[in-house]
């Protein structure tokens, strides 16, 4: 059995990885709206007819219009040491992200670029400045990314987190002239149908912290028109 709606990416006694939807929230927030981690707290509690209350630790979190792939553990030993890799950086994320065509802002398809800002976090606006020189409360950010596939008026790129801040994706990409579809914080003209951005966490990949074993998760992306255009463009 799959909980309602999620699919499993990846399931053992010590991890639960998901592809979550856009739109879903991870934690609970303010809304009201039933977060992931509850919903699956109650399919661990069924299928494996668990008494009492379920454990389920967040690795790491996605916003709630970005959809993809989220880690959560399952034990408390799992998330501590997952917590330590997450720190030690030895956890590849890589993401999809749809932005507008401007080709002298992305660079040609196929070729890495590295980003490198100075992130302020606004706590009241929940929004991230990038500076180009550091200073004050900055923090220091970096990404790399390519271009995977273009279609008529946007890209598809593919981005690797070298560090990971607040909305680090969705600023710096903003930064350089090439807000992600959708995201009307960052910049973009007009917002999604269905309220989400196009930013999709498509693979993560770690050494897993109990059986050593290599675990390479990939999530499928939305299921619309324009991701699926895109993705017939790639080879991946």
């Amino acid at each position: 059995m799959e909980p309602s709606n999620t699919q499993v990416l990846f399931e053992d006694n010590h991890l639960l990885i998901v592809n979550k939807r856009p739109g879903e929230i991870v934690q609970g927030d303010k809304t009201g709206d039933e977060p992931l981690v509850e919903s699956l707290k109650s399919y661990i509690k069924v299928k494996y007819n668990k008494p009492g209350d379920v454990f389920l630790g967040l690795v790491h979190r996605l916003d709630r219009p970005v959809s993809g792939a989220v880690i959560f553990a399952r034990t408390s030993k799992a998330l501590s040491r997952m917590n330590a890799l997450m720190k030690a950086r030895e956890v590849r994320k890589v993401y999809w992200a749809i932005v507008g065509s401007q080709r002298s802002a992305v660079g040609g398809q196929q070729d890495w670029i590295l980003l490198q800002h100075f992130l302020k976090r606004n706590e009241k606006q929940n929004k991230s400045y990038a500076y180009d020189l550091p200073g004050g409360e900055r923090k220091k950010a970096e990404l790399r990314y390519m271009k995977i596939a273009s279609g008529d008026r946007y890209d598809l790129l593919e981005i690797e987190l070298l560090t990971g801040r607040h909305h680090q994706i969705r600023a710096q990409l903003a930064a350089i002239g090439s807000p992600i579809k959708g995201d009307l914080k960052y910049g973009a003209p007009r917002s999604n149908p269905d309220g989400s951005i196009s930013l999709h966490a498509r693979m993560v990949e770690f050494i897993h912290p109990v059986s050593k074993a290599p675990i390479s998760v990939t999530a499928h992306a939305p299921n619309d028109k324009l991701w699926n255009d895109l993705i017939k463009n790639t080879s991946t």
